[in-house]
């Protein structure tokens, strides 16, 4: 394929001027021959097939980016849930597989590693449980294994005494991170409908329907989209969207050649692309700004659904043209504590969690970093989530909850995780309670549309 001298100037833009990047490169690791009957000889295993397959990940990222000139941010690794792979050994703590994880992700030099995970959405396993119960622990003492539980699907329902279970451990979690303001959960996902090939943290494992190993991509780029909006001031909605489509075309065909060339030097599959715009905490590469700039004054307000809507259709509609396997998530993420713009709506009141769940209909994930105060409850938390799973079991879309109390703070102070994780103020919740509904347990049935055999 030939490029235009317009084509390679509008290209070296998107990096240079509007933070475009590679947001991860995810290299997804089968575990599931690793099992054994004791803790330690599988988690042996675990580390010497990691070690060896994972190996080239980090330097073959590091030589794209110096060759192509492409930011790659994260190098990470997902691997097959963890409560499949351990539940054969005679340990009740699970506590020494997410270290494990951890040790050998930071001796590969990767700044994440996904799979410290359970899907429980018809039931609980004995391995589910006791991973699930070892949650608190393994997230306050590693640093870069990521969690994740599904806890629902539009084919099987919503497991409410897996809801009920994952309020108490999300409260736990924050209180074993009390001092880094409970940042142990930003590490936590809940889920209805999770993908197995998602290349983003916190909620990234390796499927069991997956090959022995593959490299998925997520590509980013909020700041391309709004300044290709930027021309289109006074356009109608016609234009806006046609603009939308054809940023995310080019976003993802840039995205497919680094995912290609990734896996070949790796000698893995390519798996799929992820076409998510993604923001950071940093000014210029918000998704909040993207709805501004569709002739909102802040995003929060009326119309906000209505603009997301549009934008995560469009995303998806251009990058499926530019790469021949797209999965994940892909459309646009909306998390509070990293985008700077959601940030300013929050401080300044347009935005609260009842909105939040709205725009959650028609983004790509769900109630994503959201500071909570300290004193809310259990029960409170896996009401947010169970309203959370219903609509992605509805919907028969992605959703997930990632909800982070912050102890000893109230509504309204400030909560910090650094990095890439960002900072926000803490949002209220509703001051009825849900007791009573939570603890009914049981399945809520899967919707009537589901069948569909």
């Amino acid at each position: 394929m030939l490029f235009t001298a317009h084509e390679i100037k509008e290209t070296v833009d998107m990096f240079l001027r509007y933070k475009l990047d590679i947001r991860a490169i995810t290299l997804g690791v089968s575990l599931l021959d690793c099992a054994c009957s004791t803790g330690d000889a599988t988690r042996k295993k675990i580390r010497e097939k990691l070690l060896r397959i994972a190996g080239p990940l980090v330097k073959t990222g590091h030589d794209i980016e110096t060759e192509y000139g492409i930011p790659i941010i994260n190098k990470r690794i997902s691997v097959t849930p963890i409560a499949i792979v351990a539940a054969s050994c005679d340990e009740e703590d699970f506590t020494p597989f997410a270290k494990i994880l951890d040790d050998t992700a930071r001796e590969l030099g990767v700044d994440f590693i996904g799979g410290f995970s359970a899907l429980v959405q018809k039931g609980l396993t004995t391995g589910d449980e006791r991973l699930i119960m070892s949650l608190p622990r393994a997230l306050s003492q590693t640093e870069r294994t990521c969690a994740s539980v599904n806890v629902a699907a539009s084919k099987s329902g919503i497991n409410m005494d897996a809801v009920r279970l994952m309020g108490e451990i999300i409260k736990r979690t924050a209180e074993e991170t009390a001092a880094r303001d409970g940042v142990g959960c930003a590490k936590l996902v809940v889920f209805c409908n999770a993908p197995e090939d998602n290349p983003f943290m916190a909620g990234a494992f390796h499927g069991a329907g997956e090959a022995e190993s593959a490299l998925n991509v997520g590509v980013s780029g909020p700041g391309v989209v709004k300044a290709a909006l930027e021309n289109c001031r006074g356009a109608s909605f016609d234009e806006l969207a046609d603009t939308i489509k054809k940023t995310a075309f080019k976003i993802t065909r840039m995205g497919q050649l680094v995912g290609m060339e990734a896996a070949r030097r790796i000698g893995v599959p390519f798996g799929i692309l992820d076409l998510s715009l993604a923001p950071t905490p940093a000014v210029g590469d918000s998704v909040a700004r993207i709805l501004e700039e569709m002739g909102l004054e802040a995003a929060g307000t009326h119309g906000t659904t209505a603009a997301l809507a549009m934008l995560t259709d469009m995303v998806k509609k251009g990058g499926i043209m530019a790469s021949t396997h797209v999965g994940g998530f892909s459309g646009a993420f909306i998390p509070v504590s990293e985008d700077e713009g959601m940030v300013a709506a929050v401080k300044n009141g347009f935005i609260t969690l009842d909105k939040l769940e709205a725009m959650t209909s028609v983004c790509s994930v769900g109630l994503d970093m959201i500071p909570l105060p300290g004193d809310v409850t259990a029960a409170t938390i896996s009401a947010i989530i169970a309203d959370e799973m219903a609509i992605g079991m509805v919907n028969n879309k992605t959703t997930a909850v990632r909800v982070i109390p912050v102890p000893g703070k109230k509504a309204g102070e400030w909560a910090e995780f650094g990095g890439l994780l960002g900072g926000a103020p803490i949002m209220a919740v509703n001051a009825a309670k849900s007791d009573a509904f939570i603890s009914r347990g049981g399945r809520i049935p899967a919707p009537i549309h589901s069948f569909k055999n």
